[in-house]
This record gives C-alpha cells, structure tokens and sequence, in this order.
C-alpha cells in the first residue's frame, strides 16, 4: 500500500506513528496511508522554517519571482499528472481537477508580479526636509490549514502568496486527498525554493492545535466548514495571531421571471452538481422569483438533472464522480431523509445510487429538493453534496432578503436582464461575493477572495493585493538629514508637519 509522509527538510519521516486512510472514491477501496504528525514533528519544521526563512527574506523580490515563473512552468508541464492523483484521492473527474490546479496556478501567476506589488507609498517634503515613506515586510513563518475539497486550489492561495512575499511556510492539507499538495511541495523545491521554505505536515486536531498554539507561527489561514473556522478563529487570535478563516456556504442562485431559463438549467446543471457539490461556491439553492417562474424552471430542470451522467473520476463522459469518503455519503444521503421529514418534495432523488462495476464506489446520485422553506433544517445547514433545493420567493424583496438572512454569506448569483435589478441586488444582498449571470462568482486572482457572516471570519481575504497585506506587516519610515545647524524646535514637544 502506498504511503504518504510529510514533507518536511526534503522529505523526512516521524510523527505519531499514528495514520489515516486514503481512499480511492471511484473503487471503495483503501490506496494509501497517510502518516499523522504531533507537536514534536511540527517543532522539527518550525525550526527548520526559521533558519530558512531570514535569507529568502533578504532575497530580493525579482529572484523569488524567478522562483514562482519555474514553479508555474513545471505546474503546467505536470499538468495531467497532478490531476489523475488528485481525482484517485478526491473523486472529482479529470477536467474538474485540472480546473483546480488551474485556479491555484493563476494564484502563482499574481505572485510572479510580486515586485511590483511590494512597492511601498512615498512623500517627499512632509515637513521641513522630512520625508516619509512605508514598506512591506513578511511575517516569518506562515501556516495553512486547508480542506479536502481544493486539495491543490487553496495550498496555492496561500503559499504562493505566503512564500512570494518573503514568509516560510507550513502546510497542514486535509487527510483524505493528501497527495497533491506533497507533489506540489517537491515542485516547489524542483523550482528552485530553498528547502524547508515550503513544508507539509499531515495530522488531525492535535496538528492543528499545535499550529495555532506555536509561539513562532504569527499567522494562519484556514480554510473548511465554520464551526471549525470559528475555533481557529477564536483559539489563533487569542494567541495573539494573526488569523483568516473561511467556512461552509449556502449560496443561493436567483431566477428572476425575465431570465434566460436554459441559460440559467445550464449554469446551475454545474454549479449545483458539478465537482458532486463539494465545493463552498456550488450553488445549492436556487431562488426562482414568483410562482410562474418556479413552475417554468423546475419543468426544465427535471430533465436536465436526469440527464446528468455520474462516473469515475476517469470517465471523459461523466459530469461529476464519487464524493470524498463513505462517511461524506451518508451524511449527504441523511440530509435529503431530514429534508423529506421537514416536508420537502423529493422531485428526483439520489439516495442508494449504485455504478454498475463499481458498486462499492462513493457515489450519490443528483438530487432536487422542491418547496424548501427556510425553517427546514437542511436548507439552514450545508449539505455539501450533488443536491439542488429549490425555495420559491414571491418577489423581488424576499429574493434579496433570504440570502441576506441566512447564517452563511459567501456567494450567491441573480439571474436576469434587467440592469437595474441587478445592480439593486449586487449593492443590497448581504453576501460577500456577487455574481451577475455568473453562477460561481470566485474572483479571479488579483482580485481576492472571501465571504461574510459564518462563511468569513477575520477581516483580510485570500490572494490579490488582499493576500499580499494578510502575509505581510508594514512598517512606516519618517526621515531627515539635517545639515548640523538645528531647526530650533522644542525636542520635548510632539513633532508636526506643519
């Protein structure tokens, strides 16, 4: 059986001696082990970190730029290969995991910019021969807790931005799809990093407790579902870090009655079901607007949503593979039993999905939920899964309420062709990221990335100029040289510019 062990100081072992199991979603089958680090083995790269770390500081930013060109050229070439891993261990199909190494590389594109966006503000003659100007310096050392869901997307938002700007960093990736991001660490290393600047360390809570409790790690991103979001939030900042932490979603799509309606089947066919709708930017609910619409567009959906072909993470022809472990399928499975006993209309049901040939694999078939009401349970949670609820709004203003309302608030999309509502819903919803007849809003990466409520917690998000200000501290320079003769000024009174 294969085994995957950190990556730490070129790739040496220990831990625990505890493990976890890989699973091959497609097959039910164990493929891999991962090893479990402690506190000790997060010791071992911390201190590796901070002997690395001063020297990549002090290289100047155009050379680290190098770095992260070679590093998004062997992404490229290592293309396939790093999607086929990544699909064994997660179940997404082929194209979806290259989408995912996809939008992690454009991460590294922002970051081979770097130079550039280092470039402090300067005044000249603030006072008398006074000039004062600011620069940006890293942190030391950076850490990242990340999901299963982007297992090699969200280790690039924030390593590439972590490393680029002059950090160390430690990468804690999720046990279930472990593979791709030690890949993604040998590249980085193949690139031409110093070794031990990135490292991997897998574990369960007791890793992420030793991370957030280590006195030289000032700064942590998390990305997963919010109740854990708000822990890391909560145990981080009293420990005087500096934390970002993104959680689960319950993004809402709405239907507005002038919509493109096959438009609109077609962007939610993916958004809802795509990547089996284990991503925080799915679209799980859709909202359409007055009974007519909803009538008009659950008629399309309903063939649509039957048409969808689910496969292996190998079939070219599939629409979505298997979710990530037998313990995520049954939870997805008991969420549509708790939405029929809440009185929801199961129009097409994806319970005890079976593939002919791979019947022991993770899969769950799509499903639509009709007459959702918010007081429902499994509308108020994330499910996480290839299901699609339906609430019905009777207008406009119940339209903009329910996102807005809701505990979540990471994205939603309006779907229509009147200009002026959707600038009306774009300026009033209470979401933190908004898409126009675009259903999986993600900005793209000199823009950045982030939710509000329960989907958000801390006040900087991911990548862009965004992500350059989480890994990074200013510092402001107030400056004269003076010619020896003395201005006369009282040294015991606060000085001022005037």
């Amino acid at each position: 059986m294969r085994q995957v062990d950190h990556f730490i100081v070129g790739g040496a072992g220990g831990g625990s001696g505890r493990t976890h199991k890989v699973w091959n979603p497609s097959t039910g089958e164990v493929q891999a082990e991962v090893a479990l680090g402690d506190t000790a083995l997060l010791d071992k790269a911390v201190e590796t970190a901070k002997k690395v770390q001063p020297e990549w500081a002090a290289t100047n930013p155009q050379k680290r730029a190098r770095v992260m060109f070679r590093f998004k050229e062997l992404l490229e070439k290592n293309m396939d290969d790093l999607a086929h891993l990544l699909s064994s261990e997660h179940g997404k199909v082929i194209d979806d995991a290259k989408g995912d190494v996809q939008r992690g590389l454009e991460v590294i594109e922002f970051a081979c910019g770097i130079p550039q966006a280092l470039k402090g503000e300067y005044t000249q003659g603030a006072g008398p021969g006074i000039d004062v100007y600011s620069m940006r310096q890293p942190l030391g050392i950076g850490a990242g807790i990340t999901p299963f869901n982007f297992p090699a997307m969200i280790p690039m938002w924030m390593f590439g931005m972590a490393t680029a700007v002059g950090n160390a960093f430690i990468l804690k990736p999720s046990e279930r799809d472990p593979g791709v991001p030690v890949r993604l660490a040998e590249l980085f290393l193949e690139a031409g990093a110093p070794e031990g600047l990135l490292q991997v360390v897998h574990g369960d809570k007791e890793m992420v407790d030793a991370i957030l409790d280590h006195p030289d790690i000032p700064a942590i991103s998390f990305v997963g579902s919010s109740d854990i979001a708000q822990y890391i939030y909560s145990r981080g900042t009293a420990n005087a870090k500096r934390v970002q932490a993104f959680g689960g979603a319950k993004n809402h799509g709405i239907v507005m009655p002038d919509a493109d309606l096959d438009q609109v089947v077609n962007d939610l066919s993916g958004a809802a079901f795509g990547s089996a709708g284990e991503r925080c930017m799915a679209l799980p609910v859709v909202v359409p607007v007055g009974e007519d619409t909803a009538d008009k567009l659950r008629e399309k959906l309903i063939p649509a949503i039957n048409g969808l072909r689910v496969g292996v993470s190998t079939d070219p022809d599939a629409h979505y593979g298997p979710v990530v472990t037998p313990e995520h399928k049954a939870s997805i499975e008991r969420w549509i039993d708790t939405a029929e006993e809440e009185g929801a209309e199961v129009v097409i049901d994806g319970r005890g999905f079976s593939l002919q040939g791979h019947e022991d694999g993770f899969f769950v078939g799509p499903t639509l939920l009709d007459r959702v009401t918010t007081q429902m349970t499994s509308y108020q949670e994330e499910i996480f899964g290839p299901v699609l609820q339906m609430v019905r709004a009777k207008d406009f203003e119940e339209a903009v309420r329910l996102p807005s309302d809701h505990q979540y608030g990471n994205g939603v999309a309006i779907f229509t062709r009147n200009g002026h509502a959707a600038r009306e819903f774009a300026h009033r919803v209470n979401v933190g990221m908004v898409g126009i007849n675009v259903p999986i809003p993600v900005p793209v990466s000199y823009h950045s990335f982030g939710g509000w409520k329960r989907s958000g917690f801390g006040d900087i998000d991911q990548y862009g100029m965004e992500g350059l200000r989480f890994w990074t501290k200013s510092k402001k320079i107030t400056q004269r040289w003076p010619d020896g003769g003395g201005d006369g000024s009282n040294a015991f009174v606060i000085p001022t510019m005037g």
